[in-house]
């Protein structure tokens, strides 16, 4: 019989049974210490952060919950790796499982960072709103780009030093080409500065209907290098920022109220007495709609039009929605419609006098005389 010594120093493949025991021994113990921390520290944690008022604890139990996971993980499996003395000949596997593992956790160091910068991206937009509530809504999400692609950066070049190269020296390859580079993303730069531009003036906000010489629609969104239209055919347009900080853009959404300009005409045979009176009515209306602004408005008989009297009437409405614009344009329209049928008014329409024969005489009579 075999003791259990000589059991344990059996060799399998070339490595003791031991040895494989206590690997698999690692193995258990990191599930073991996974379900310890999933079980019991998080939901501790989770209990803790929900008796402060404060959001910041729950986003960073939250952020760094499954990193930790992957700690676990990748520092059991590297132990059940390296108890089993793997030789280092001909190839040096201690040494290639020992970069591996420095690697990962580099991976994973980069990716528990870049969950953390929801957190404080959801710190600086509160910081930012205590000031300007608008202007943290366009410039958080481009502080959140910002630390992302850093954060990336920053763990790819951990990871080049983790493989052994040297950064400084890469640094220093970079920096040559530098010019060559400055040149490639000068619209880039251009589009950059057109962004800090925006958020310093913001000429518009995300979801402000605007208008960019032929293009008509809503801010969907605004980014680093572009921006983007929804139009109201609901296509989706992307502007370069540096031209939409460059040429004029208009923006409806700023309208405080909007307006209605237009001329009503009647026919040439309507009495003075019964233009007075229509001018009256008209501007009555205007004046007892609630939902016309009350501020300015105007009605007045103005021209000689070739085929009508011409009125002119301006006014404002006080929403500057579309829809309840129009819809307050069309009952005021109605209104005339009616008080022109009142007072025995017709609309006039373009059209033309033509004369034949004695009528074109008696229409100038001085033309006998000129014979």
């Amino acid at each position: 019989k075999m003791s259990l010594s000589e059991y344990l120093h059996f060799d399998v493949y070339g490595i003791e049974l031991y040895k494989i025991v206590l690997s698999f021994l690692c193995l258990l113990s990191a599930l073991f210490v996974k379900v310890v921390f999933n079980q019991a520290v998080i939901p501790l944690f989770h209990k803790f952060a929900k008796r402060t008022k404060s959001t910041y604890d729950d986003l960073l139990v939250e952020a760094l919950h499954k990193p930790l996971n992957a700690v676990i993980y990748v520092t059991g499996i590297y132990y059940a790796i390296i108890v089993l003395s793997l030789p280092s000949e001909p190839y040096n596997f201690p040494r290639f499982f020992y970069s591996t593992y420095r690697i990962a956790i580099s991976l994973i160091t980069v990716w528990a960072i870049y969950r953390l910068s929801n957190l404080l991206a959801t710190f600086l937009r509160r910081i930012i709103s205590k000031a300007d509530h608008e202007m943290a809504e366009v410039f958080a999400p481009l502080i959140t780009q910002a630390l992302r692609v850093t954060i990336l950066i920053i763990g790819v070049l951990l990871i080049i030093q983790n493989l052994g190269y040297s950064v400084g020296s890469l640094l220093a390859g970079l920096g040559i080409g530098g010019l060559a580079v400055a040149l490639a993303a000068q619209d880039t730069i251009s589009n950059l500065f057109g962004t800090f531009v925006m958020i310093a003036d913001r000429p518009f906000k995300v979801g402000d209907w605007v208008q960019f010489r032929d293009i008509d629609g809503n801010v969907e969104s605004i980014g680093f290098r572009s921006t983007k239209i929804r139009t109201w055919s609901k296509s989706l347009k992307i502007l370069p920022n540096k031209l939409l900080t460059s040429e004029i853009i208009e923006n409806w959404s700023e309208m405080p109220k909007r307006r209605v300009k237009m001329n009503l005409g009647i026919t040439y045979d309507s009495s003075p007495e019964k233009i007075c009176l229509l001018r009256d009515s008209m501007e009555r209306i205007l004046a007892e709609d609630p939902d016309v602004d009350q501020d300015y408005y105007l009605v007045y008989f103005t021209d000689f039009g070739p085929s009508s009297l011409d009125f002119f009437v301006y006014y404002f409405t006080k929403s500057t929605v579309w829809k309840e614009y129009l819809a307050v344009r069309q009952r005021i329209n109605i209104k005339f419609i009616n008080a022109v049928r009142e007072l025995g008014l017709s609309f006039a329409f373009p059209s033309q006098s033509v004369y034949f024969g004695d009528q074109l005489q008696l229409a100038n009579p001085v033309s006998d005389s000129l014979k």
